[in-house]
């Protein structure tokens, strides 16, 4: 937002400026997602005592760990959002940034849709930390999908991080009181003050969420305008959505903005005392 649409390249030296320019290449965060989604779907499938299986072998048959089975798939889900990630980035001859963007409102949408019939059993502090969470997963889908159609406004971008932070954010608190609480005991679903200190939680999370992203824009701004001099634009922007070959309007376009400068450049001699 502040560069204003622009991407800055770190500073290399001649000899190291293609190496610079691969690993900048590098699709970090679909790794990460990688990562991330493989290591934990193997730790769901391994936490449970007994083997996990889908269907009981009782007369008549039963599905078997419906939750264990949901986080399992919320976890592919993230694995294959980070293998689209890379591979539009290092695989594909052009990023299809519009492939990545359509591949994540996809995902969210089924990952509100397993929110939805997660909570089905759950009461008490367990419901209601589920609902809040249900209403950021609502709100970052709805931010996403607009972005399809305005993909450039920063608006849009800014609420889609700060979302994401928030899903980030509470998740962890959820699993810090419903799994293992600071104080040692556990939360009560009959005590009405705890249900209403998860809201009050909920809402500290997004005033700091809100603080951390103004302070990284604060001292991205001031980095930017004290060290602006130093800074070189040494890359092209970011891929379009939907690349497209110039077509005879565009080039006769660039072919008079050429010709307007060098009239201008004709110009200036004459006019100058």
């Amino acid at each position: 937002m502040i560069l204003k649409g622009c991407l800055l390249y770190p500073l290399c030296s001649p000899r190291n400026k293609q190496r610079c320019a691969r690993l900048w290449k590098i699709a970090y965060g679909g790794l990460l997602k990688i990562v991330t989604g493989s290591l934990l779907t193997f730790y769901v499938v391994l936490c449970l005592d007994g083997r996990m299986v889908l269907m009981s072998k009782q007369v008549p048959s039963r599905f078997m760990y419906p939750k264990e089975w949901q986080h399992l798939t919320m976890f592919i889900l993230l694995t294959l959002n980070g293998c689209v990630d890379f591979m539009s980035k290092n695989v594909l001859p052009q990023r299809c940034v519009g492939l990545e963007k359509g591949t994540l409102v996809l995902i969210i949408y089924e990952l509100l849709l397993l929110m939805v019939s997660h909570i089905k059993d759950s009461e008490g502090v367990e419901l209601h930390i589920h609902s809040l969470l249900i209403l950021v997963v609502f709100l970052l889908l709805l931010v996403l999908t607009a972005e399809l159609w305005a993909p450039n406004m920063c608006h849009l971008q800014l609420m889609e991080t700060f979302l994401i932070l928030m899903m980030g954010s509470w998740l962890m608190q959820a699993g810090f009181i419903l799994y293992r609480t600071v104080s040692g005991y556990p939360w009560q679903d009959d005590d009405i003050s705890d249900i209403m200190f998860v809201t009050t939680f909920f809402c500290w999370h997004v005033m700091i969420n809100a603080s951390f992203l103004l302070g990284i824009y604060g001292f991205s701004s001031f980095w930017y305008h004290c060290f602006r001099p130093s800074l070189k634009l040494t890359g092209p922007k970011e891929a379009p959505y939907y690349a497209s070959t110039p077509g005879p309007l565009y080039k006769l376009l660039q072919e008079v903005e050429q010709s307007e400068k060098e009239d201008q450049a004709l110009l200036l001699p004459k006019s100058s005392p």
